[in-house]
């Protein structure tokens, strides 16, 4: 649904296998309310271009399970390298309640100038275990992608819907809500296993559009449940003026966000159609 979402993990993974060390060391700002990743150097990584023995390496970082909402980090690139020294910190505002629930994903990557950049190698710190007395640079064994990495976060979450077309008509002549063109109503029950942002859940809610028409006529939500990461909404959207032929050509999103104030963040959709949408 999102193109910055799913080209989070753009990339070429498999074709080089993982192998060396990465050291770094990780600090919580409590001033600042800062995470401070403090990326020191690597060691012994994988040679990408082996005619020309060379790799250009850097180093990337998420926050799981939400990769998109606080963004990447990445530090520079070190050009004909596979001992690069980089002594820069990567560093995430957030505070500390919504960090100890996250995961840290830190990468290395080869930079391809043509944008096919390969994968080196990752390490994931569950940060609610981790030990924040420990301010030392440490040295890590870099591991080929994670289980987590690769499935955990595409799961985000389950959506109960049903979807049903009133044609025009259907109901009889006799009924007094008898629509004069059809109607697609869709039933939004629940979501289970939402992405959970805050240690007190999420403030959900669902937004609506039949495609194509992105308009505000097209625009519908429900309402917001709060601190719940399986928000039950039992909310009936309707839309009118549709013809059995128009279906077709339709398409419904359906695509849960958190409520912030100054933003909303999405947490995951779906799109539902018999053809082009």
């Amino acid at each position: 649904v999102s193109g910055s979402v799913l080209s989070v993990y753009s990339g070429d993974f498999g074709s080089v296998d993982a192998q060396g060390t990465v050291e770094f060391a990780l600090d919580y700002d409590e001033k600042n309310r800062e995470f401070q990743v403090h990326v020191s150097q690597c060691k012994d990584l994988a040679v990408v271009d082996e005619k020309k023995g060379r790799s250009d390496p850097y180093v990337k970082t998420y926050l799981l399970p939400d990769k998109a909402r606080m963004g990447k980090r990445k530090t520079s690139v070190k050009k004909r390298t596979v001992n690069p020294i980089y002594n820069e910190v990567l560093r995430y505002k957030i505070e500390k309640m919504v960090l100890l629930i996250q995961k840290l994903n830190l990468s290395v990557w080869h930079n391809d100038p043509l944008g096919r950049n390969s994968f080196l190698g990752e390490i994931e710190v569950d940060l609610a275990s981790w030990d924040w007395s420990n301010r030392k640079l440490n040295w890590y064994p870099l591991k080929p992608r994670s289980l987590s990495a690769v499935n955990g976060v595409d799961h985000r979450g389950v959506m109960n819907l049903s979807i049903k077309y009133v044609p025009p008509g259907s109901l009889g002549k006799m009924c007094p809500k008898n629509p004069p063109s059809g109607e697609v109503h869709i039933w939004v029950k629940d979501v289970k296993d939402l992405l959970q942002l805050r240690p007190s859940g999420v403030d959900s809610f669902v937004k609506c559009y039949v495609l194509p028409d992105t308009s505000k006529k097209s625009y519908q939500k429900t309402r917001v449940i709060k601190r719940d990461t399986n928000p039950v909404f039992n909310h009936t959207i309707v839309y009118d003026g549709f013809h059995t032929e128009d279906l077709k050509d339709a398409c419904v999103e359906l695509t849960v966000w958190d409520h912030e104030k100054l933003t909303n963040h999405f947490l995951g959709g779906i799109r539902l159609g018999l053809g082009t949408g």
